[in-house]
């Protein structure tokens, strides 16, 4: 268990320092999977619409990444930022999942 002790800077890099990673992890599958196939279960409209919200929230990402590094991990991320990358993750896991299940049969 983490030490509840940890001074703010020192905790802002445990929390969200590997918070950055997952969610550039999970975009760039996400991108992946978006540019090179073609889901049978979307519009080419819809997966277009979700690759593009995918890129903006990669821009997005990398703005905050380097503000994080710049400032040497002294500011935080509002959660007003963090939940709609949240939220676009947990559909492109949906939409991953409903590929790969497809795939399947």
């Amino acid at each position: 268990m983490q030490d509840s002790n940890l001074p703010g800077t020192e905790l802002l890099k445990t929390v969200l320092e590997p918070l950055l990673q997952d969610f550039q992890y999970w975009f760039t599958r996400s991108r992946n999977l978006l540019e090179t196939e073609q889901l049978s279960f979307m519009s080419h409209q819809e997966q277009s619409d979700l690759l593009l919200r995918v890129k903006q929230a990669q821009a997005e990402l990398n703005t905050a990444k380097m503000l994080f590094t710049a400032t040497n991990q002294q500011v935080g991320i509002d959660m007003t930022t963090l939940m709609p990358w949240h939220q676009l993750v947990t559909e492109c896991w949906k939409v991953a999942m409903r590929f790969h299940q497809e795939k399947e049969n």
